[in-house]
């Protein structure tokens, strides 16, 4: 459960993905967007089977090498955190501008949809950082095949990722009546900041410790 709580965390924080689905719901609305989100999902799956074919043995073979993971989680936590909180002043939590050109006046297959998501998230380093620094963290040694342990903190996070999807398209909809202000784009940025920051501190702790 604590897992899942801070993949719910990492997967809502505002990025290319989730603004597509918001784009998203606001072009084809819930349903729609849901489908693209179909796209992102079976990018994330592909991950998942890389991680779990490729790193697998190399936790299982060395307890160090899963120490410096968790660090490289660690350092990523905090990156992603102070990433979001920089731009909630920078840009005052306004959506990527990239993103935000996408056209409200279209309706776009939704195919097109799901191809957009699936190009997005198979050619995010964010994405691929998730799946190798912040997922296997969570592996424990000694409790079982590391492989197994992967795989179903994967298939965890792929549910984390549907959820956060669902609650961007859902807002998307709501935006369609009434367009969320600036200041609920900074305040949300920077509680979503914190936060990251701080799951990046308790693991640095669990880390020097262990």
């Amino acid at each position: 459960m604590g897992f899942l709580a801070m993949a719910l965390l990492v997967a809502l924080t505002p990025g290319a993905n989730n603004l597509l689905a918001l784009r998203h719901a606001m072009v084809r609305g819930f349903g729609g967007s849901m489908v693209g989100v179909c796209g992102r999902l079976v990018a994330f799956a592909i991950l998942v089977v890389v991680v779990v074919a490729g790193l697998g043995p190399l936790l299982s073979a060395s307890v160090w090498a899963l120490t410096l993971i968790k660090w490289a989680g660690v350092v990523y936590l905090t990156y992603l955190g102070t990433t979001v909180l920089w731009a909630s002043f920078r840009r005052g939590g306004a959506p990527d501008e990239a993103v935000a050109k996408t056209s409200g006046q279209v309706r776009p297959p939704l195919s097109a949809l799901a191809r957009k998501e699936f190009l997005v998230a198979i050619s995010n380093p964010k994405a691929v950082l998730v799946f190798t620094a912040f997922v296997p963290q969570f592996v424990v040694a000694g409790h079982g095949s590391v492989t197994a342990q992967l795989a179903i903190l994967g298939a965890f996070y792929l549910l984390a990722e549907a959820v956060a999807a669902a609650v961007f398209a859902a807002a998307g909809s709501v935006i369609r009546a009434a367009q969320m202000s600036r200041q609920a784009h900074r305040r949300l940025d920077r509680v979503t900041g914190v936060a990251l920051l701080g799951m990046a501190g308790l693991i640095a702790a669990e880390s020097a410790t262990s």
